[in-house]
């Protein structure tokens, strides 16, 4: 059985995080990144069924040079090859580009059965990339899972929505992409990262993912951001003192603001 899994790597939630002057996007080089959380558990997911499948486990991640540091920590974990797609043409791809994208990468590897994901990167939280990918590639989708289970022809999940609970179920190959709640991912141990070092990963660029077509043909980004401003500092609230007219004013207050 053939496993892949997408992953992202991301800004630091809990660090500081900047747009660059020139198009607005990440400023990656003055940013820690991560491995994003929610695709770290679907690669946990992954190695999990690969210890009861047999399965072999390739990861794929779309970013600059950095990105490889995220696909290292899954090799580590105990995946068995990655894919980098690394194009600095890529640079603030839409998600519409970067679904068609991964969708090429996972073409390139043989009889896949299938393709995990998180639901939603912690950066642009779109929850997009997993179902046009699944589109792309004409595979059943199941979103959202928090518990997977899988045999030889078919995989069943549970999946939780604010409505309640359902249970899917499609014929492999499948896309499957995972909630924070499918699991707790595992520590990477001296060991897997010394075994990390050694295993192959492939690097491929936009040319080889899509022979013959041209820049003026690839659209990357159908949006840009035309201005960005510093959020501004939070002023001092206004503060009513109840001397029994503290009604009044938080009427008047509410009133001249249209709030009432």
């Amino acid at each position: 059985m053939n496993i892949v899994v997408l992953v992202k790597q991301v800004p630091d939630t809990a660090a500081e995080r900047a747009l660059s002057e020139g198009d607005h996007t990440l400023d990656r080089e003055n940013t820690d990144l991560v491995l994003d959380e929610i695709n770290e558990r679907a690669a946990e997911e992954a190695l999990r069924l690969k210890a009861t499948t047999d399965a072999e486990v390739t990861v794929v991640s779309m970013g600059p040079d950095s990105a490889l540091d995220s696909i290292r920590k899954v090799l580590a974990m105990g995946a068995d090859r990655g894919i980098h797609i690394c194009d600095d043409r890529l640079q603030g791809a839409d998600v519409v580009t970067t679904a068609r994208v991964l969708a090429a990468a996972v073409r390139t590897v043989a009889d896949v059965d299938l393709v995990l994901a998180g639901n939603a990167a912690t950066d642009g939280q779109a929850s997009a990339v997993p179902a046009i990918v699944a589109d792309l590639l004409g595979l059943p989708q199941l979103t959202h899972v928090r518990e997977l289970v899988l045999d030889a022809k078919r995989v069943r999940a549970e999946r939780e929505t604010e409505g309640g609970e359902t249970t899917l179920e499609a014929p492999l190959p499948a896309l499957v992409s995972v909630t924070e709640k499918i699991n707790e991912p595992r520590y990477p141990s001296f060991k897997g990262i010394m075994a990390a070092k050694k295993k192959p990963v492939a690097t491929i660029g936009l040319d080889g993912l899509f022979p013959g077509a041209d820049d003026t043909g690839f659209l990357v980004s159908r949006t840009r951001v035309v201005e960005a401003v510093p959020r501004p500092a939070r002023s001092a609230g206004i503060r009513v003192v109840d001397d029994g007219l503290a009604g009044r004013q938080l009427a008047d207050h509410l009133i001249a603001r249209k709030l009432v």
